[in-house]
């Protein structure tokens, strides 16, 4: 559930951003192009290995695993809405600078953003830029979606929308290929997935998409989620009782995000306290960045919401009940490879007992499946605790 605006940090580093290699399908509009179909490019990084190393320990990411440079991109690409309907999303793309012409891939799903620029794609500052930058100075090809909404596709972000998730980011990998194609490169196989906060759900998603063929031409090769909210209800739950860091934020944005893909409440009123009703679905349109949010609404969820709102919430029913239901299980099935899941006991967001949800379920499936404590550390800090043993992870049968 992160919210990247607060895990950003200053950073620089040499880039253009001068459109590259742009196809002749640029200028088509959505419903002319296939799913995935590379729609622009843009350069946006161009590193020898001494600056990534210097870009990842200005981002506090322990930065002993960097063996290549990396070029990376901003990628649009066609994809489908939460309708079906075609529609453009954009992600970065990031390759090593080296000889191999077939890479490995690495799918890097992001955390909670609510605005829209504070993506891998767009903000070099970015500890999802920093991620991809990893991964691809390992030798690997990344994918980084920014999903839908955010970046440079149009609308708002369907958060938590799980057939979304899997289309933007299974197109990405789609488009990625693509530009890799451009460069006369190719893609193993095998797909390497992990994401942080909302990228962990995302993760498993994405994961269990691959595993039953939904792109034959991808296959899933490693599952290392981080610090993912498993239990979507419970975290929602305790967002209304006001038991982890920024309540009123997170459980806003679920709450707009879910009103409008499936008609939480009738009026903001129903919802939201006054003066906050009438302001709260504009700031949350994703061009508002996160500490002007925090600072135009109470940071306390009793204070923002209505309690016969809020006890919905607590005590969901009916539909909303049953789509929460499919956002708690998304451990809730048996890979066939590892899964390796990073938490942190110190994290104040997401609590731990969400990696025991997910480990029980995978348990239960019979999952080979492995927990790692990264320690007392926030939720921000786990991401950057956990990078590098990811890598490793993913690295083990190269």
């Amino acid at each position: 559930m992160a919210l990247t605006s607060i895990v950003a940090v200053g950073l620089s580093a040499a880039c253009s951003t001068a459109p590259v290699a742009v196809p002749p399908a640029s200028n088509q509009e959505p419903e002319s192009a296939s799913r995935g179909a590379v729609l622009s490019v843009t350069q946006v990084a161009d590193l020898n290995p001494a600056e990534v190393t210097a870009h990842l320990r200005q981002a506090e990411i322990d930065a002993s695993a960097v063996r290549h440079g990396v070029t990376a991109y901003r990628v649009v690409y066609s994809t489908i809405d939460v309708g079906g309907e075609p529609t453009t999303a954009s992600q970065l793309v990031a390759f090593p600078q080296t000889e191999e012409s077939d890479l490995h891939v690495v799918s890097w799903l992001h955390g909670t953003t609510v605005y829209r620029r504070d993506v891998a794609s767009m903000n070099d500052a970015s500890t999802d830029r920093a991620a991809a930058l990893l991964f691809a100075s390992t030798g690997r090809a990344v994918s980084a979606p920014d999903y839908l909404g955010l970046g440079e596709s149009p609308g708002t972000h369907p958060y938590g929308h799980p057939e979304a998730t899997v289309s933007a980011s299974l197109d990405a990998l789609r488009s990625a290929r693509e530009l890799a194609g451009r460069h006369d490169r190719t893609f193993d196989e095998e797909v390497r997935i992990s994401g942080f906060s909302q990228g962990g759900p995302a993760t498993m998603l994405l994961g269990r998409a691959l595993q039953e063929g939904i792109d034959p031409s991808f296959e899933l090769g490693a599952l290392a989620p981080i610090a993912g909210p498993f239990d979507l209800s419970q975290f929602e739950a305790d967002a209304a009782d006001d038991k982890i860091t920024m309540a009123s934020l997170y459980l806003a944005y679920f709450s707009i995000a879910w009103d409008r893909m499936y008609d939480l409440y009738d009026t903001p009123e129903k919802a939201f306290r006054a003066p906050y009703a009438a302001q709260v679905e504009e700031l949350l349109n994703g061009d508002h960045k996160t500490q002007e949010i925090a600072g135009a609404l109470p940071p306390r969820s009793e204070d923002l919401f209505t309690e016969k709102f809020l006890d919905s919430v607590r005590h969901p029913r009916g539909d909303l009940r049953e789509k929460l239901r499919t956002m708690d299980t998304t451990c809730d099935w048996r890979p066939d490879v590892p899964v390796h899941i990073f938490h942190a006991t110190g994290d104040q967001d997401v609590a731990f007992e969400h990696a025991r949800h997910c480990q029980r379920q995978l348990v239960s499936n019979g999952a080979e499946q492995r927990l790692t404590d990264v320690g007392d550390v926030d939720h921000n800090g786990t991401v950057r605790a956990a990078l590098l043993q990811v890598v490793r992870e993913f690295s083990r049968g190269d």
